[in-house]
């Protein structure tokens, strides 16, 4: 594995699609919801269709030098071209701090993107320019799938994947 979700669509393509006899059911977003905690937020609007847009606020030199705001309408954007590939992302003193824990011994430079004081150390640097924002966006995504049913509707958040207060609004 990666640290991205491309391994699993390769694996999903695979094993290839099966019609169900039952109909697809969605979630519609009938109206806006918003929550809040302090400095950040998200929020469902109505749409016809899906959508995500989403904004990372790192006060760090790498990620002042990228686009920290992702858009994505899944009607004339792909998921596998613009999300599945980007990958997760860390700071090398938080690793550090897990593995004094026995925590992410598994993590490595070929299953994420590690970022130390000033920069990316990786070889072969980013996948894309906004990666971090996109692999936040993926996450996002992940969080959301978690309701059971496709939404009908656009999520944006700032600073948030879908904090735990979100998870109560939509068990």
């Amino acid at each position: 594995m990666d640290g991205s979700s491309l391994p699993f669509i390769y694996l999903l393509e695979d094993a290839g699609i099966v019609d169900q006899n039952a109909e697809k059911r969605f979630i519609r977003i009938k109206q806006a919801v918003r929550v809040e905690d302090p400095g950040k937020w998200v929020q469902f609007t109505p749409y016809e269709g899906f959508k995500v847009s989403l904004t990372i606020d790192f006060d760090h030199p790498v990620f002042n030098c990228t686009n920290q705001t992702f858009h994505i309408d899944f009607a004339g954007q792909s998921y596998i071209d613009e999300i599945a590939r980007a990958r997760t992302f860390g700071f090398m003193q938080e690793m550090e701090l897990m593995r004094s824990h026995n925590l992410g011994l598994g993590g490595n430079l070929n299953n994420a993107i590690v970022i130390d004081d000033t920069d990316v150390l990786n070889p072969d640097g980013l996948r894309y320019s906004d990666e971090f924002v996109r692999h936040k966006t993926l996450d996002a995504i992940g969080d959301l799938y978690v309701l059971g049913h496709p939404i009908i509707g656009a999520f944006e958040g700032f600073k948030s994947g879908m904090p735990s207060t979100m998870r109560c609004y939509v068990n």
